[in-house]
């Protein structure tokens, strides 16, 4: 069976998280820059060879001194530790159109292994024939167990910045 590539489509994709901050709001964020090499066995994904990268220094938190202290060495550590990356070593069918996608997560240095539960969509055609993939990728990570250990205590209890990272990632792949 011939090797597919895919490419992500970027004007229908986002790489975003979301953070508790003071304990009480949500804080959302999101990766600008980012890249992937995606390939199935014709078009079956079950062993697909999925890497990604993202930009740290693309992040972007709609405040630019937010962002530039998630960059810094109390998080991300972007001058030593520049991409984020993540390598898959499964994607398998859950039920119906829920399935697990698992792999090596490496953010400042540090891979851990993920697993990420994940809305597979199908192949679909787009009005100008190209066919498609859509993923809807979530789950929840410890920004600690990477060495992202900055916090603040607050006066009335709690810290500044949850542990807990909720990732929303949202991928329409286009068949190359």
């Amino acid at each position: 069976m011939a090797t597919t590539k895919w490419a992500i489509d970027p004007t229908h994709s986002e790489i975003g998280f979301k953070v508790k901050h003071m304990m009480f709001t949500n804080v959302s964020g999101k990766f600008e820059n980012y890249d992937a090499n995606i390939t199935t066995e014709g078009d079956d994904f079950s062993k697909a060879n999925i890497e990604f990268s993202a930009d740290i220094n693309s992040i972007d938190t709609r405040n630019s001194d937010r962002d530039n202290h998630l960059k810094s060495a109390d998080f991300f550590d972007a001058e030593n530790h520049p991409k984020m990356t993540f390598k898959a070593s499964s994607f398998t069918k859950v039920k119906d159109d829920n399935y697990e996608l698992a792999g090596d997560l490496t953010m400042r240095g540090v891979t851990k292994f993920v697993k990420l539960p994940t809305e597979f969509s199908g192949l679909m055609k787009d009005p100008w024939g190209n066919t498609k993939v859509g993923l809807n990728i979530s789950g929840q990570v410890n920004r600690k167990d990477w060495g992202l250990n900055w916090n603040s205590a607050l006066e009335t209890g709690g810290v500044l910045v949850s542990e807990d990272v909720k990732l929303n990632i949202e991928l329409q792949l286009l068949k190359q």
